[in-house]
């Protein structure tokens, strides 16, 4: 019985340190979709060519607009780097993209404070800054041009969708008329769903195991793990332990928050709080998709220097906020009082759930509402995609689908038909090459093209002809007629 009830205060310690955050998700996951339909990431690849200062600052603004799972980031950041993006840019992108993202902000404040929520910012900047600076050491030149190469080996794409997938095909309309677009803040909802849907197992997981440890877990497990009185000493202990946990806990993304309000209560330091919850891209099943990306050589790199750089982070994190004042002197009894209370947090729950009411209605109906344009639903996670920056697609029965990344796709090409359950999961081909009033076909690869930002054209026989990039310009100088016959016969 004993047993029993310690399972069921474990199961309630869950639920409310999810009603209490309730609010900050919802709120959190709809403003990062709003931002992610509204800032382009059409023009990630031409800014992220080096490593200077003012390429990092603007990677990491992206990577923060680009908010995702730590899947999708990771390989988000390698589809940028195998079309020419700088290694070390790529990993900047990546690590803002699941530590600079607003969502988690919000639950880290509404959790455990909101000195957590800033250092995590804080933090990050620094932990961005130091890899600027240690890169060099890690990420050899040589090392690095062999991963390239070992990308290009293992790429299992047509040449046709490599130019579908190309980052500069498209013209993205103004911002200014994307706000005022119904189709836009369908897009912004869609996004929010999807997010949820792809982060649904994380959140559960994270959750779950969090309610277990704060009930469960006594404090003398702890203080064996956790060093304390030990002044400087403890505090670089904390923070090195602290990605360790990460990387054995399998859970990331948003889904460590709430482990990390168990560690805070069970008394890691709080640079430890932070270094863990940066340490959520060097989980052991991310090891493992960085090793098929790259090969070990370069994995055993991202894994060392990943680690030295949050860790290092941390610890300068924790001694700026000691500094300032700013290091929360006590540590609470219990995570979150597991029990209703006629509070603000009910009254926002509340509100914030007719809200996703909203955000839910404007999804089903994101068709009808003109939504979806250039758009993908991830058949696998759930997540939505652009067409045209999809790090990964696929073939199956006459239907082109698209992924957020190469793991869910390998997980669709094992057992397309567990996947394939409905129209709005999939785009096809025609609906790709369809050009609007405005747009015109590339006749050599068939991709379509804004005349406006065209990378080339040319006139023939009294036709003027416009190309997604100048190889595609050659090839149809080199034999116009060909690619003329077939266009009109197509």
């Amino acid at each position: 019985m004993q047993i029993l009830a310690a399972i069921a205060d474990s199961l309630r310690m869950a639920f409310f340190m999810f009603w209490d955050t309730l609010w900050p998700l919802i709120f959190g996951f709809g403003l990062s979709g709003a931002v992610q339909a509204f800032v382009s990431r059409s023009d990630m690849r031409r800014v992220m060519g080096d490593h200077r200062p003012k390429t990092i600052g603007i990677t990491a603004i992206l990577g923060a607009a680009s908010s995702s799972c730590s899947y999708a980031a990771s390989a988000m950041a390698k589809s940028l780097f195998q079309k020419g993006a700088d290694f070390t840019t790529a990993m900047v992108f990546m690590l803002a993209s699941t530590n600079l993202v607003i969502e988690l902000g919000l639950v880290l404040w509404v959790l455990i404070g909101w000195q957590f929520a800033v250092s995590e910012y804080v933090g990050g900047i620094i932990m961005i800054g130091l890899l600027a600076l240690v890169a060099r050491f890690f990420f050899r030149p040589a090392l690095v041009e062999r991963a390239r190469q070992h990308l290009a080996g293992r790429s299992s794409r047509s040449t046709e969708d490599e130019h579908r997938a190309d980052l500069g095909g498209a013209q993205v309309a103004p911002l200014a008329r994307r706000l005022r677009s119904r189709a836009g803040w369908v897009n912004a909802a869609t996004y929010t769903m999807a997010d949820l849907v792809m982060l649904r197992k994380e959140m559960v997981v994270g959750y779950l195991v969090a309610g277990f440890l704060a009930v469960l877990v006594p404090n003398s497990l702890w203080n064996t793990i956790f060093f304390h009185g030990h002044g400087f000493a403890t505090s670089v202990e904390n923070v090195i332990v602290g990605p360790l946990i990460a990387i054995l806990s399998f859970v990331c993304s948003i889904g460590n928050v709430p482990l990390a309000a168990a560690l805070w209560k069970g008394g890691i330091s709080f640079g430890g709080v932070v270094s863990f919850i940066f340490a959520d891209l060097i989980t052991f099943p991310l090891l493992l998709i960085y090793r098929r990306f790259y090969g070990w050589a370069l994995t055993l790199r991202i894994l060392a220097a990943f680690w030295l750089v949050m860790a290092a982070a941390g610890l300068a994190t924790e001694y700026l906020f000691n500094g300032a004042g700013l290091v929360p002197a006590g540590r609470p009894a219990q995570v979150v009082q597991p029990s209703f209370q006629w509070n603000y947090t009910t009254y926002l729950n509340l509100v914030f759930l007719g809200i996703f009411g909203l955000l839910v209605w404007l999804y089903r109906n994101r068709e009808r509402l003109g939504g979806g344009a250039g758009y993908a639903i991830d058949p696998v996670c759930g997540m939505q995609v652009e067409s045209q920056l999809a790090p990964a697609s696929a073939r199956s029965d006459d239907q082109t689908y698209f992924f957020c990344s190469d793991r869910c796709r390998d997980r669709f090409v094992a057992d397309p038909d567990r996947f394939r359950v409905g129209d709005t999961r999939r785009i096809n081909d025609d609906e790709i090459r369809r050009p609007s009033m405005s747009q015109e076909i590339d006749p050599v690869c068939g991709m379509t093209v804004e005349p406006e930002s065209a990378a080339a054209k040319t006139e023939y026989k009294g036709t003027v002809y416009y190309f997604c990039n100048p190889g595609c310009a050659k090839a149809f100088d080199r034999k116009p007629e060909a690619f003329v016959d077939a266009t009109r016969s197509a």
